[in-house]
């Protein structure tokens, strides 16, 4: 994933992509993490972060949402003017989108709240443009600007991987660009002053269009961040256009573990979904029980991991718990392997050991009192600091695991990573 990383990079500076404009858009910083995806997918290093998976059955059942929800759900037709607009997380566990709840709680029905249904449920009482925002992508450019085929070029020649940028630009510069001016006129007509957003880099028509009115932008964190995630690191902190004024951090360990754009500030705001531990419910933890926390890009390998201590271990609870993303179906388990469909936090509050890879959960199980190993796998990367701070022990076998469980360290800090929760004035 270094590599690839470093690929990026390159070519970032060699062709001065971050000034790259098609009328009148920089396409580079729209499509870059959607580049990075297709270069870990085609160099086999990770599968599909999140994959979407739907019936037709299932897609004529979202058209049907969609065209309702130009009446139902269009925020052109709520009743103004608002002073804030939020953009929650898709993902909601149990019905809660818990990296905005607090904030829609506290701002109230001054907030108007954009929760698009394509890839999940909307919370009750929502707006979305969901219908325009598939519209706008199903017209795509017909020529393409000469600058793509140099880009694939250079990627190819770094990475061995041919990543089709020509159509990924074909596709997304129109959609940006209709969903901008679209947005534009939302922001003006019910009068926005703030925007706060999740996942902003597959948000920057949202961004894009608070800036061109000058109305501030607030990315809250949703997951892990590390210097090799390409929706925040940007090595030597160039200005890169249509970026977020302010990133807000669960812990002060987030707000300076990747080079972000210039000019985009961080503020610790904690972390309202999860709290450490009492001395009491620490002491109560399994002594046998480890969880394998996976992750779609790499779940299939770490079953291995998993297979390979329940092997060495019959004696120890062995739980692999699927990502959010994942099926049940997709992975055979090895003996002594059992599949966990707990709740994510109150599984890691119970267990004393944890191995991943790169998901945010091993930075919770951290808080929650795991020892934590990380798996000799691809985007392992991302818990590189953590190993430097002795937090968390780098594996570098399945056989390894076993040995390795008596050694392995507690969080020294954890409250770097997620700080109580302290929402500043709005």
């Amino acid at each position: 994933m270094t590599t690839l990383c470093q690929a990026v990079w390159k070519a970032e500076r060699q062709l001065d992509l971050l000034s790259w404009q098609i009328d009148g858009v920089h396409p580079w910083p729209i499509i870059r993490m959607r580049i990075f995806h297709e270069l870990t997918r085609r160099a086999s290093v990770h599968g599909n972060p999140h994959p979407v998976r739907r019936t037709r059955s299932d897609q004529a059942r979202l058209v049907g949402r969609h065209v309702a929800g130009t009446v139902t759900r269009n925020p052109f037709l709520a009743r103004g003017p608002y002073d804030a607009l939020v953009v929650p997380h898709y993902r909601k566990p149990g019905g809660v989108e818990i990296y905005t709840d607090s904030l829609r709680a506290a701002l109230g029905e001054s907030a108007l709240v954009i929760d698009s249904g394509i890839n999940g449920t909307p919370l009750d009482g929502t707006h979305n443009l969901d219908f325009f925002t598939s519209a706008s992508g199903a017209i795509h450019r017909r020529g393409v600007d000469a600058r793509c085929a140099e880009i694939a070029e250079a990627l190819a020649a770094e990475t061995g991987v041919t990543v089709p940028v020509g159509a990924l630009v074909a596709r997304e510069v129109p959609k940006h660009r209709r969903l901008r001016s679209l947005y534009r006129a939302l922001l003006k007509r019910q009068g926005i002053k703030t925007v706060y957003v999740v996942v902003a880099y597959f948000h920057q028509h949202i961004v894009g269009a608070a800036r061109d009115l000058g109305i501030r932008v607030v990315e809250l964190q949703h997951g892990a961040i590390s210097p090799f995630h390409l929706g925040y690191s940007y090595p030597g902190r160039p200005g890169v256009p249509g970026q977020p004024d302010e990133l807000w951090c669960f812990g002060s360990y987030w707000t300076d573990v990747a080079e972000l754009p210039a000019g985009m500030d961080t503020q610790v705001v904690g972390a309202s979904f999860i709290s450490p531990l009492s001395p009491e419910q620490q002491a109560a933890k399994d002594p046998r029980l480890v969880v394998f926390l996976s992750q779609g890009t790499i779940g299939s390998a770490l079953v291995e991991y998993a297979g390979a201590l329940a092997s060495a271990r019959p004696d120890l609870d062995v739980a692999f718990h699927l990502h959010p993303s994942e099926r049940s179906t997709e992975y055979g388990l090895p003996e002594g392997v059992r599949l966990s469909s707990d709740n994510t936090l109150a599984l890691l509050a119970s267990a004393t050991y944890q191995v991943g890879v790169a998901t945010t959960a091993l930075f919770e199980g951290m808080l929650l009192g795991c020892r934590t190993a990380v798996a000799n796998l691809p985007g392992n990367e991302y818990l590189a600091p953590t190993i430097a701070r002795g937090d968390s022990v780098l594996v570098p076998t399945p056989t390894a695991v076993a040995d390795a469980l008596p050694t392995l360290p507690l969080a020294t800090n954890p409250e770097t990573y997620y700080a109580p929760p302290t929402l500043p004035p709005l």
